[in-house]
């Protein structure tokens, strides 16, 4: 094993069902003065769980059974068509639906034509770097190893995000058939489902439909009778932020510790035991059945630039109508804060982080921004996975800032030295500060390298994510933060 014996273990729910641990996460820290006698909760328990998927009614305990708001306001509905009237959890429903259509298309057509249309659509990744989908599937069709696997990401871990979850839950058989077109196109016999501890029904929903679909010969290793069945494995996640990122997923489905994998090569290339590998996350998969339904010059004529496409934004419990909404990318950020979710309860908006809490802080001024990975990346922000976490007046910047180093910290795989040594380092000026004991002379000095670390050495998104955010409080919030971050 590898990583500092320091670094607490990112797989830290081994054994344990988190049932009755609250939750830790963004939405709820910033919901904690809702209820503080919970929160103090919180910061007495171990292990942490940092996000249980309910956002949208934070601060929470344990699983929970209540369902989020969901609506579209997009010109056309793509991933949540079917769960804007309810559950679709069987197989009959879903076919009632048109489910299962788009599989049956994709069969009649030549392999490398699938792959075309999904790059026709211009569709990107969902879960965080927006790369572009059939990049990724023409990579791994022009591989010439015969054994190939189609992995779907879901171990939605960005506190604030419960899009994945719900789409689990809610409409299974969505994601099983875009992975039945991914395997075909791409020509691999094998799937995984790798989903986080900390969604236990979304384990239970896709394993049920697994089966079911295995038990109608839609699945398994003669699948409809052609001989060359596509066959899907559901495994349940220990408890690890990291694990969202793919090539450490890869290493935990493998049974190895799942730290980050130098790149290149590149899953598509040298992935899953060392074999041609597709990986994509819930959402992204879900978008596919639709664009081989409704055609890929449908799915490309929404949105703008080189975003195009919905995307589903999970908004926490601060907004007065929270939820799931799916938007057209390049949607002004300000119609989805106020117009569909009537603003924030409690007084005023002082700032949202879109994507997650490794991302960049959007103020006030900045909320006319178009929802587009270009339009984010301008103003240091990120579209990310889509969780959307707004704060008020009464959240510390300071706080928020120590809340998500600690979070950082806690989450960090250990692997590559910027982001093992330098959350802790950070995190530990954080808490001091947060205790009325603020940084100066070296400390002050110290941040800002850092920082700069963070951003130019981390081996993946976790250091770079925390740089970003960094940067973006002393942007934007230098009264409250002195520009300690540089």
């Amino acid at each position: 094993m590898t990583g500092a014996p320091d670094v607490a273990s990112f797989s830290h729910l081994v054994g344990i069902e988190p049932g009755t641990q609250p939750c830790q996460g963004l939405a709820c820290f910033v919901a904690r003065r809702e209820q503080p006698a919970r929160w103090q909760q919180t910061l007495e328990t171990t292990p942490r769980v940092h996000c249980l998927g309910r956002c949208y009614e934070a601060p929470v305990t344990g699983e929970g059974s209540s369902r989020p708001h969901v609506e579209s306001i997009a010109s056309r509905t793509v991933v949540l068509e079917r769960m804007r009237a309810g559950p679709v959890r069987t197989v009959e429903a879903y076919r009632r639906h048109g489910g299962l259509a788009a599989v049956e298309r994709a069969l009649s057509m030549p392999r490398p034509a699938v792959v075309a249309a999904i790059e026709a659509s211009a569709v990107r990744g969902r879960g965080g770097a927006g790369f572009p989908a059939g990049r990724k599937w023409r990579a791994v069709l022009e591989q010439p190893d015969e054994t190939k696997f189609v992995v779907c990401n879901a171990d939605e871990g960005d506190p604030g995000a419960y899009i994945d979850r719900f789409l689990l839950e809610d409409d299974p058989f969505c994601v099983l058939e875009a992975m039945l077109i991914a395997a075909y196109a791409v020509g691999a016999q094998t799937g995984y489902v790798y989903v986080r501890r900390e969604y236990p029904h979304a384990f239970r929903s896709v394993t049920q439909a697994v089966e079911r679909l295995r038990s109608l010969g839609v699945l398994g290793a003669d699948a409809r009778g052609r001989g060359s069945g596509f066959d899907v494995r559901v495994l349940r996640g220990k408890g690890s932020y990291v694990c969202g990122e793919e090539t450490a997923l890869l290493n935990a489905i493998e049974g190895r510790r799942p730290e980050v994998r130098a790149r290149p090569p590149f899953p598509s290339a040298h992935g899953l035991f060392g074999h041609p590998t597709l990986v994509h996350n819930v959402e992204t998969l879900a978008n596919v059945p639709w664009i081989l339904r409704e055609g890929p010059d449908a799915y490309a004529a929404l949105g703008r630039g080189n975003s195009r496409g919905t995307k589903v934004l999970s908004l926490n419990s601060r907004f007065r109508r929270p939820g799931l909404y799916e938007v057209e990318l390049g949607t002004p950020l300000a119609r989805v804060l106020f117009d569909a979710a009537g603003g924030v309860r409690g007084g005023a908006l002082s700032g949202v982080l879109v994507g997650g809490p490794l991302a960049g802080v959007i103020p006030p001024r900045h909320f006319d921004v178009p929802l587009a990975f270009e339009d984010l990346e301008g103003i240091g922000a990120s579209l990310g996975h889509g969780g959307v976490v707004a704060f008020g007046g009464d959240t510390s910047i300071v706080d928020l800032a120590h809340h998500v180093f600690r979070f950082g910290r806690d989450e960090s795989c250990g692997k590559c030295t910027p982001c093992r040594v330098g959350s802790v380092t950070v995190e530990r000026t954080l808490a001091a500060w947060a205790d009325g004991d603020p940084p100066s002379g070296v400390a002050r000095e110290e941040l800002p390298r850092v920082v700069d670390a963070l951003a130019a050495a981390s081996l993946c998104g976790h250091g770079t994510g925390l740089a970003a955010f960094a940067r973006s409080l002393s942007r934007h919030y230098p009264d409250e933060v002195d520009a300690c971050f540089g």
